[in-house]
């Protein structure tokens, strides 16, 4: 384990430490953020591949005092330089993907076109690898006794990430902050796509005990029968039922006890950005009115922790890139923190 006991938070972060401008290593870390530059089937506005280099540099400017878990990153933090090869890979496909995408939304034939078709096979054997690839990192690190949360890109990314979870710590949940169900089967043509990411989690990974989704606010007939028939293996928290419920008095506080109260003792967070309100992420690939302030979603972890409820792992994905201030990556370097603190902190005590 690192020794960050001579390490003064105080002073400036120095752009050659790892995130955080923590001295740190990989050997030395507690944690392990893998990111993953990746966004082949992103739907609407691209950009979250190059998130995690943006949500580096913003960490650099993230104050080390978190008043509930004030010493969680002295036990070190450590994120790997984003892999080149998955980039480009990641490049080329989304280039093929957008052509693919223009082609089936003019009404066209997928299988009257050679080129299409080609092009569908590539991306989803693409999706594969990456899907294996990030499986073989993450179980790897699983192995060595790490803490390990992902970094995204989109928010097809976890799906590896979550079958190296269940072989290490078999039943658990997940809680799912997010805008989107992502419960589509196989959207556009894409088996792997970010808006099918955890209908492929419950069809592939039997130890996931219970999926709660919260802040949901845009989805499909399908999404909604998937929900209605799954005997309460999916739980879903619609933004405009949790609205309606605290116009009628409730506090949010209520609202969260009643989330936690139905997850299993093992949790595992997956937080896709665009759960929260917009002016927190302006440049998220499909953002959809409505959705929380930061320090909501905050409280829904820090209800997890203080439940006595371990949690496992997380994923950020979605922070987009834009604008002159590079606002999406602040906010999206300050998620990670707290993601950080609460996955060292959780499991302190369990080791």
């Amino acid at each position: 384990m690192v020794d960050l006991s001579n390490y003064d938070p105080n002073s400036v972060s120095n752009p050659e430490n790892n995130i955080f401008g923590l001295p740190t290593s990989e050997e030395n870390s507690r944690l392990v953020i893998l990111p993953v530059p990746w966004e082949v089937t992103v739907s609407n506005t691209a950009g979250t591949a190059r998130a995690p280099e943006a949500i580096f540099k913003a960490s650099l400017q993230v104050d080390l005092f978190d008043s509930e878990m004030p010493d969680a990153w002295k036990q070190g933090f450590f994120l790997r330089h984003p892999d080149k090869k998955i980039l480009m890979k990641s490049d080329y496909l989304r280039k093929e993907a957008e052509l693919y995408i223009d082609y089936i939304s003019r009404g066209e034939d997928v299988q009257a076109n050679h080129f299409m078709t080609k092009t569908l096979k590539e991306v989803n054997e693409g999706s594969l690898y990456l899907n294996n690839w990030i499986y073989e990192q993450t179980r790897a690190l699983l192995d060595k006794g790490k803490l390990v949360g992902l970094l995204g890109g989109d928010h097809s990314t976890p799906l590896g990430f979550l079958k190296a979870i269940a072989e290490k710590h078999g039943s658990f949940g997940i809680i799912q902050i997010d805008a989107h169900c992502d419960l589509r089967d196989t959207y556009e043509g894409f088996v792997y796509s970010h808006a099918s990411i955890m209908y492929n989690v419950l069809k592939e990974i039997p130890e996931l005990e219970r999926l709660i989704q919260v802040g949901i606010r845009d989805y499909s007939q399908s999404e909604w029968e998937y929900i209605r028939s799954s005997n309460y293996r999916v739980i879903t928290y619609f933004d405009k039922d949790i609205r309606r419920r605290m116009f009628e008095g409730q506090s949010w506080g209520q609202v969260v006890d009643d989330i936690v109260e139905k997850l299993p003792q093992k949790v595992y967070i997956s937080f896709d950005i665009d759960g929260l309100d917009r002016k927190l992420c302006p440049f998220t690939g499909t953002p959809v009115p409505g959705g929380y302030e930061l320090e909501q979603v905050f409280h829904i972890f820090h209800k997890v922790l203080s439940s006595g409820r371990q949690i496992i792992g997380f994923d950020l994905s979605e922070v987009g890139l834009g604008g002159d201030t590079d606002w999406d990556a602040n906010v999206g370097a300050r998620a990670l923190f707290k993601l950080c603190n609460l996955l060292v902190t959780s499991n302190t005590a369990k080791d």
